[in-house]
C-alpha cells in the first residue's frame, strides 16, 4: 500500500520496461504484449485479454446500460459510444476527412463517407453480389428481395422500402418543392426533377439516338424521335 503514497513502481515488463506499483497490474499489462485472451464469454465463446473487457462484452448479451445520456433518455453498454453519441447534442465534429477536409461528429461516419474517396464498397448482397459502401445501404437494397417495406405514409398509407423514397413520396401531398433551380428560381420537388430541368440552362443531352447520332436533353423526346426509326 505505501507505493500508493511513495511512486515506487517496482515491477518491471521484461518487454517493454514500464514499470508498475503492483504485480497484479504488470501481470495485466503483459498481456498486451502475448496473443493469450484468458478471459471467454460463456454466452459466445469469444476471448478477451482482461476481466474487464470481457464484463464490457457481456453487456451485449445482458443488454444492461451503465451509461445514461444526461440529454436525452438513451443509455449505452459502453462509456466509449456515450462519449460519442453525446457529440449529437453539440455541434463538435472532431472527425475530419483528411481527402477534403469534412468533418464529422462520429467517427464511424467518417469511416463511411472516406469510402467515396476509396471508392470500398465492402457491404455485399448474398441474392445479388451487389456490392455497398455502408450497412444501411445494403440493408435497404436487400428490401428489393425481401419486399419488406416498413416505411408508411400516415396520408394514404402507401408503403417503402426507404424513408427517402418516403419523404420523396410524402411531397406529392403537400405543396412543398424543396429543390430550386439556381439559374431561374423554378422550384421541384425531387432533385432528378431539378436536374433534368436544369438540362435547358446547361444544353446537355444525354440521350442519343444509336440509329442516326441525334441527342435529347430528355428521354419523352428521345422516345418520340425514336418512333421515326
Amino acid at each position: 500500500h505505501r507505493r500508493i503514497h511513495t511512486g515506487e513502481k517496482a515491477f518491471t515488463c521484461a518487454d517493454c520496461g514500464k514499470r508498475f506499483i503492483f504485480p497484479s497490474i504488470l501481470i495485466r499489462h503483459q498481456l498486451i504484449h502475448s496473443s493469450e485472451k484468458p478471459y471467454t464469454c460463456a454466452d459466445c465463446g469469444k476471448s478477451y485479454k482482461s476481466s474487464s473487457s470481457l464484463n464490457t462484452h457481456r453487456r451485449i448479451h445482458s443488454g444492461e446500460k451503465l451509461f445514461p445520456c444526461a440529454e436525452c433518455s438513451r443509455s449505452f453498454t459502453q462509456r466509449c459510444r456515450l462519449i460519442e453519441h453525446q457529440l449529437i447534442h453539440s455541434s463538435a465534429k472532431p472527425y475530419s476527412c483528411a481527402e477534403c477536409g469534412k468533418s464529422f461528429n462520429r467517427s464511424c461516419n467518417l469511416n463511411i463517407h472516406q469510402r467515396i474517396h476509396t471508392g470500398e464498397k465492402a457491404f455485399t448482397c448474398a441474392d445479388c453480389g451487389k456490392s455497398y459502401q455502408s450497412s444501411s445501404a445494403l440493408n435497404t437494397h436487400r428490401r428489393i428481395h425481401t419486399g419488406e417495406k416498413p416505411f408508411t405514409c400516415a396520408d394514404c398509407g402507401k408503403s417503402f422500402r426507404s424513408s427517402s423514397i418516403l419523404i420523396r413520396h410524402h411531397r406529392t401531398h403537400t405543396s412543398e418543392k424543396p429543390f430550386t433551380c439556381a439559374d431561374c428560381g423554378k422550384s421541384y420537388k425531387s432533385s432528378s426533377a431539378l436536374n433534368t430541368h436544369r438540362r435547358i440552362h446547361t444544353g446537355e443531352k444525354p440521350f442519343t439516338c444509336a440509329d442516326c447520332g441525334k441527342s435529347y436533353s430528355f428521354s419523352s423526346s428521345f422516345i418520340h424521335h425514336r418512333l421515326i426509326h
